[in-house]
C-alpha cells in the first residue's frame, strides 16, 4: 500500500476540521505521490474465474479450424486448440495449441447453460478438438424436431485423445473448483443447438483417467432393474436431469427443450443409444449419477425436491 504525501494528509484534516470542502491537489504533490511497492495479503476469501472445462469438436480441419479460431472477423476462440492425427492440412507432430491465456474470457460457448449459471463463456476453458463430424439439416423437416438433422460422427484420433487427458489433468491440477460433473460438451451446455463433441466422444475414457464424470455399472444395473416394472414419469425425469445440471424446465410434457436435453445426456453417458427418446438405459444411467455426484437429491430411490412424484 501507498502512503499520501504529509502535507495532503495535513490538508485534507485542516479542511475537515474546518468545514472547508477541497478536492484540489497541486502538481506537486501529484508527483510525490509515486507508487513505489505494494505489500501482498493473501485473503482466503476468493475464487478464480474457472468453473467449467467445455469440449468442443470444430467439424472443419486443422488449417480452416486456425482461422476460424484466431481471426478477428469470425468472432469465435478456444483457450485451447488440438489438432488431429492424419489431418492433411497438418504436418507436424500432434501437439497443444494455446490460443486465449486461460485468465481471459475465450468465445466458444455462446449462449449457455449449466446448474442455472449462463454466460458459461465467463466461467469456463474452452478446448477445441480438430474432428470433422458434420451435421446438416434435413430437408422438409424443419417442424419435426425430433428428425431434423442428419449428422456423420467422426471417431476421435487417438492420439488426440492421448494429449488431451494429459492437458485435462494438468487444468484440474491448477483449479480444484472443477468438479468432475463440470467436465462437460457444448451440447450439455446448449443442447437446442449443438451437438460436439458428438456420441462417439470418448467420456467414459475420460472418466478412467480421473476425469469427469461417470456412472456406476452396479447402480444402473439396480435401477434397470427397479424401472424394468415402472419407469419414472416425465416430471421425474426433467427434475433429475435439472439436478444433474442441465439448462431444463419441469413441464410434465415431453416437448422439445426435452427432446434436446436427453438427447445431450444421451451423446455423453448413453452413446450408443442417443435418439433422443427416453430409454431405461438413459434413465437408469441418470439415477446412478445422481446417486453417485448428488447423493442428497435421492431418498429411497426416489427423487427430493420434486413436486412430481
Amino acid at each position: 500500500m501507498f502512503k499520501l504525501p504529509k502535507k495532503y494528509y495535513l490538508c485534507c484534516v485542516t479542511s475537515l476540521l474546518l468545514g472547508i470542502s477541497s478536492n484540489v491537489m497541486n502538481a506537486s504533490d501529484v508527483n510525490e505521490n509515486k507508487l513505489e511497492k505494494i505489500e501482498t495479503f493473501q485473503s482466503e476469501n476468493f475464487s478464480t474465474r474457472v468453473r467449467f472445462i467445455i469440449i468442443h469438436y470444430t467439424s472443419i480441419d486443422w488449417e480452416n479450424s486456425l482461422k476460424v479460431l484466431t481471426q478477428e472477423r469470425y468472432g469465435v476462440s478456444s483457450h485451447y486448440l488440438i489438432p488431429e492425427d492424419g489431418d492433411e492440412t497438418y504436418q507436424e507432430q500432434v501437439k497443444i495449441y494455446q490460443l486465449v491465456d486461460e485468465e481471459d474470457r475465450a468465445w466458444h460457448a455462446g449462449v449457455s447453460k449449466w446448474e442455472e449459471r449462463t454466460n458459461i463463456n465467463d466461467q469456463s476453458i474452452g478446448i477445441e478438438l480438430v474432428n470433422q463430424a458434420e451435421c446438416s439439416i434435413r430437408q422438409g423437416s424443419q417442424y419435426d424436431y425430433t428428425n431434423n438433422y442428419v449428422c456423420l460422427f467422426s471417431d476421435f484420433d487417438n492420439v488426440q485423445i492421448e494429449i488431451l487427458i494429459t492437458l485435462l489433468k494438468d487444468i484440474l491440477s491448477r483449479h480444484d473448483e472443477i468438479k468432475p460433473t463440470y467436465v462437460i460438451g457444448h451440447s450439455d451446455i446448449s443442447p437446442d443447438r449443438k451437438f460436439d463433441p458428438g456420441p462417439k466422444f470418448p467420456w467414459k475414457r475420460l472418466y478412467e483417467n480421473g476425469i469427469g464424470a461417470w456412472y456406476d455399472d452396479v447402480t444402473q444395473k439396480k435401477y434397470k432393474k427397479k424401472f424394468s416394472s415402472k419407469m419414472p414419469s416425465i416430471g421425474q425425469i426433467q427434475c433429475g436431469l435439472k439436478k444433474y445440471g442441465y439448462g431444463i424446465e419441469v413441464t410434465q410434457e415431453m416437448d422439445q427443450q426435452t427432446f434436446y436435453v436427453i438427447r445431450a445426456f444421451q451423446y455423453h453417458f448413453t452413446p450408443d443409444k442417443s435418439n433422443g427418446r427416453i430409454s431405461i438405459e438413459m434413465v437408469s444411467a441418470l439415477w446412478a449419477l445422481l446417486e453417485k455426484y448428488f447423493p442428497e437429491t435421492i431418498k429411497n430411490d426416489r427423487l427430493v425436491g420434486c413436486n412430481d412424484n
